[in-house]
């Protein structure tokens, strides 16, 4: 089964790039601001499919995006920190649809269609990513205004950097993605 028209448009986008002769490398920088498992899958797919292809991978996770990265530890200094790790999921496996939450029903839902279809879990996919050297970094600033310390993410996110870095990356690759 098709993970949906956006997404293969998308990696047929990349596929087309990664087939055409370069001396330079091949690279895909993509900017991860939403959580929403929906908009996580399309991430992930697309990010793998490149990286398999032979295309460096650079994805910079921002704002809601950083609950991809988490490893399910707390977080927060103050009231207004401790309030938000209270309000936000703490790891992928969390991840709400971004339509028909359902207070969770939604999650366990679309979980149990994609099984049946053998779509690969969220957190699989973000651990693929990993295995295949796609360059993980949560935004420094998200994650100081959000009180998510770098110990809040799993093995393997590289140490957060600022936009700079992130435009930097982008203004070196084929394709640059927002989601």
């Amino acid at each position: 089964m098709s993970p949906g028209p956006d997404v293969d448009t998308t990696l047929e986008q990349v596929a087309a790039v990664a087939a055409e002769p370069s001396d330079k490398p091949k690279k895909l920088s993509m900017v991860v601001f939403s959580g929403d498992m929906d908009r996580l899958f399309g991430a992930f797919i697309i990010a793998t499919g490149a990286a398999a292809m032979g295309m460096e991978v650079t994805m910079f996770f921002t704002f809601w995006g950083l609950v991809a990265l988490r490893n399910g530890t707390s977080t927060g200094r103050t009231l207004f920190g401790k309030m938000l790790n209270a309000m936000t999921p703490k790891m992928i496996e969390k991840a709400h649809p971004s339509k028909f939450a359902f207070f969770g029903m939604g999650r366990w839902m679309f979980n149990k269609m994609m099984h049946a279809c053998g779509v690969t879990p969220l957190k699989e996919l973000r651990d693929l990513a990993i295995q295949l050297n796609v360059k993980m970094y949560g935004c420094g600033m998200s994650m100081d205004v959000m009180e998510i310390p770098q110990s809040a993410f799993v093995e393997g996110v590289q140490d957060p950097v600022g936009v700079g870095f992130f435009l930097s990356e982008a203004q070196e690759s084929q394709i640059t993605l927002f989601i």
